[in-house]
């Protein structure tokens, strides 16, 4: 269990930026559950939905970095708040997938040729004995454009992404589940873009980043 607690490069909560972010939360006489549920709707709604950039260079992984920004993807998203929870001394770890967007994701098709999204990143964080996932990925504000509930965390059950909107239509599925890692993979994570979308590896040579909007 050490092994999710450590600070490393990537997840650095030592760093002035992720104390920042904690800073509310240190004092107050809560319980570790209370804590992660606070916590994940501080990043959930603090962060704004953005998966229009992919970063090509360690550093875009780096929790202190990716905090500095007002929107992130799904993956930077669950580094910051996991990054936190160990800060709080909770064990978390992140977890990677492919998943199938069935709504609002029209400027991604457009550039990607394809409604699945890899890897998806979420966090998993260790509570009362078990290991919970948590996905804090979508703001509630994108949430309400979608016409999707907002996605909950309770400290108890798995947070995943909703299946269906708040009509009965189809949301988001997943489809392949890549395990979890005690670290940020950035190889594999780069690895797994270069396998999914070859048809984009033009836009990807001699850049640090990928802007798609």
């Amino acid at each position: 269990m050490e092994d999710f607690l450590k600070e490393t490069v990537f997840i650095d909560y030592h760093s002035d930026e992720i104390q920042e972010i904690i800073a509310p939360f240190k004092d107050k006489n809560s319980s570790k559950k209370e804590l992660a549920k606070q916590v994940y709707l501080k990043i959930r709604d603090g962060y704004r939905y953005y998966p229009y950039r992919v970063g090509l260079k360690d550093e875009h992984y780096k929790a202190s970095l990716i905090s500095k920004q007002t929107k992130g993807n799904c993956i930077e998203k669950s580094i910051i708040f996991i990054a936190c929870m160990r800060a709080l001394g909770i064990p978390a770890r992140l977890r990677l997938a492919k998943v199938k967007n069935h709504i609002g994701i029209e400027k991604f098709e457009e550039k990607f040729q394809t409604n699945e999204i890899t890897p998806h990143g979420m966090a998993e964080v260790y509570l009362n004995n078990k290991w919970i996932k948590a996905s804090p990925a979508f703001n509630k504000e994108l949430c309400d454009y979608c016409n999707v509930a907002p996605l909950a965390f309770d400290g108890e059950n798995d947070s995943l992404f909703q299946e269906f909107d708040k009509n009965g239509g189809k949301f988001m599925e997943y489809i392949e589940d890549y395990s979890y890692f005690g670290d940020v993979p950035v190889d594999f994570i780069i690895e797994n873009i270069y396998q999914n979308y070859p048809h984009i590896e033009s836009l990807f040579k001699g850049k640090d980043e990928i802007l798609i909007d």
